[in-house]
C-alpha cells in the first residue's frame, strides 16, 4: 500500500507544469487512490506560489462532456481573493480562520477546467486542494432509462396476466 502511495505521489509531482506555480493537473471521474484528485501549490526556482498575485491551474484528463466540478482549497499563510478567484469564470467563496484560509467553488460545464487563483502569499505560504468531478448524464440517457423501465414493467405485467390465465 505504501508503494502505491509513493508511486501516486511521484506521478502527481510529475504532472505539475514547469512554469512556476502555474500547473496542469490530470484528474479522473473514478479516482483509484485518495490522492488522485489532489493537488498542491508548487514553486519553480525563485518563483513562488501566487507569484504576481495569481496561479493558474488547469485540470485535464476528462473526456469531452458536461461535468459537475467541485473544488476546495485550504492554505496557510496565504490570502485567497474570493472576488477574483474563479473556475472557468465562476467565482466561489473564501473563508478565514486565523492563519488558515479556505476557498471553494462549484461549477457545471464542459472540460477543460481552469482555476485562476488570486491572492497573496506570505512567508511560509502553502496551499493544497481537492477536486470532485462527476459526469452529468445527457437527456438521451434519461430517455433510455425510462424506456427500459417501461419494457420491464410491460414484461412483468404480461407475465402476471399469463400466470393468472393458466
Amino acid at each position: 500500500m505504501k508503494l502505491k502511495l509513493a508511486i501516486a505521489g511521484m506521478l502527481a509531482a510529475a504532472s505539475f507544469g514547469a512554469f512556476a506555480a502555474d500547473q496542469s493537473v490530470a484528474i479522473t471521474t473514478t479516482p483509484v487512490l485518495d490522492t488522485d484528485n489532489h493537488f498542491i501549490g508548487v514553486t519553480s526556482g525563485s518563483d513562488g506560489i501566487l507569484s504576481g498575485g495569481m496561479d493558474v491551474i488547469t485540470f485535464t484528463g476528462l473526456n469531452p462532456g458536461t461535468y459537475d466540478f467541485v473544488l476546495t482549497l485550504s492554505g496557510q499563510n496565504v490570502s485567497f481573493d474570493g472576488a477574483l478567484t474563479n473556475l472557468n469564470g465562476q467565482t466561489g467563496s473564501a473563508y478565514s480562520f486565523g492563519k488558515y484560509r479556505f476557498f471553494g467553488v462549484e461549477y457545471t460545464g464542459a472540460s477543460p477546467f481552469t482555476l485562476e487563483l488570486h491572492g497573496t502569499a506570505f512567508s511560509g505560504a502553502t496551499y493544497s486542494g481537492e477536486v470532485t468531478v462527476s459526469p452529468v448524464p445527457e437527456p438521451a440517457t434519461y430517455g433510455m432509462l425510462l424506456a427500459g423501465l417501461g419494457l420491464v414493467g410491460a414484461v412483468a405485467r404480461r407475465r402476471k396476466s399469463t400466470s393468472r390465465g393458466a
